[in-house]
């Protein structure tokens, strides 16, 4: 019984890494299409552009969707296991990077990616 709980919490921690990935993808997509921000003054004079860009607004309604979904989380999973497992969506980027943006991603990433995943898999032992 114990086991099943505990799976369908690691679903959920998935799920609210998966959705929070697929908002930084849409935050990214929403200041390309505002342009290049290189300082503070450039921010706020294009802030009705990017706080109103779809894709912004979209990203910023998955990450207050998340929020929630998170408090559910942490209700329900030690701190020690759930905050580390965010580092996944870390991992996820990067693939996500790569289809959407046509990013070129360096076999260093590639090996970055696959140690962060080793320790989130030392994270989570002795929990499953």
């Amino acid at each position: 019984m114990w086991y099943n709980s505990l799976m369908k919490d690691y679903i959920l921690l998935f799920f609210n890494v998966l959705l929070t990935v697929v908002g930084q993808i849409l935050l990214k997509k929403g200041v390309l299409t505002v342009g290049r921000i290189d300082n503070f003054r450039e921010l706020i004079s294009k802030l009705t552009q990017v706080i109103f860009n779809p894709y912004v607004m979209g990203g910023i309604s998955i990450y207050c969707f998340t929020t929630f979904v998170w408090l559910v989380i942490l209700s329900r999973v030690k701190l020690s296991i759930a905050y580390p497992m965010l580092s996944l969506g870390y991992v996820l980027v990067i693939p996500f990077s790569w289809l959407v943006f046509k990013e070129t991603i360096p076999m260093v990433r590639i090996i970055g990616a696959i140690l962060i995943c080793i320790g989130i898999y030392l994270v989570a032992q002795g929990e499953v």
